[in-house]
């Protein structure tokens, strides 16, 4: 396969773990520089690191919050005055809880609505004007399969969800008449940090998600994702949905008895 990609310069949000760390490696694989955000600045200087000696691209570290306006349009505003952004992965996200609505934790669904939808936003934004201005770039978000289909106690994050895969086809038509193109990769259930996350560390909870079948990894994401980055420039691969073998819709997932 043709590489286009190489010398390419890709954003990726959330990229100190999970699908955003993986998208990292195979984007520098395939001969991009990058730039990762996060909130845990050691591991994404320690990723950078490793990607710069084995890849040979340069890689600069964004510590920051997504969340947080202020923090997003300084940081990233300044890395935009020395950067030009062709490819913009929105990947930071998070879930928090399974409880009923009316049971449910205000804080936490501040958080998720913060996250994974003003988050991709605030991102979002400030990018797509810079590629707007070249009439060029490639702009790919992480939704899910949970913005298709709500699941028990999923309400709020799949609410957000539900809503990223409607910004994407809004953004597509805000790009009408320039090159950008804009896609949304809809996983099911993948085994990364999201159930720790979830579930507050709950390992037995955690677990319990991953029994009894293989789940889609981080690294299935990233391949998918780089072979919808790669299309040529008149493809524009908008909306994808990926489940492991085992899921063959949300509610639908074959478990082997242990």
């Amino acid at each position: 396969m043709q590489n286009r990609l190489k010398g390419k310069t890709a954003l990726i949000t959330g990229a100190s773990s999970g699908i955003g760390e993986a998208c990292a490696r195979s984007l520098a694989e395939a001969g991009c520089h990058l730039l990762l955000t996060g909130r845990r600045a050691g591991k994404l200087e320690a990723l950078a690191r490793e990607l710069e000696e084995k890849e040979a691209v340069a890689v600069v570290c964004l510590p920051m919050d997504v969340t947080d306006r202020a923090e997003v349009e300084f940081g990233l505003g300044e890395a935009l005055k020395r950067h030009e952004i062709d490819i913009l992965i929105n990947n930071a996200g998070l879930a928090l809880g399974l409880e009923p609505l009316d049971r449910g934790e205000v804080e936490h669904w501040e958080r998720m609505i913060d996250t994974n939808l003003k988050g991709l936003l605030y991102v979002s934004r400030l990018v797509m004007a810079q590629m707007r201005e070249r009439d060029t770039g490639h702009i790919l978000n992480m939704g899910s399969i949970a913005g298709e289909v709500a699941y028990p106690g999923g309400n709020v994050y799949c609410a957000t969800k539900a809503a990223v895969h409607m910004l994407s086809d809004a953004m597509n038509v805000d790009a009408m008449g320039t090159k950008i193109r804009i896609g949304t990769v809809a996983p099911g259930a993948v085994e990364t940090e999201f159930s720790d996350v979830r579930f507050e560390g709950d390992r037995s909870k955690r677990d319990a998600v991953y029994a009894g079948y293989d789940p889609l990894t981080a690294q299935d994401i990233a391949d998918l994702a780089l072979y919808i980055l790669n299309a040529p420039g008149h493809v524009n691969i908008q909306h994808v949905r990926v489940m492991p073998t085992a899921q063959r819709n949300p509610y639908l997932l074959h478990r082997e008895e242990s």
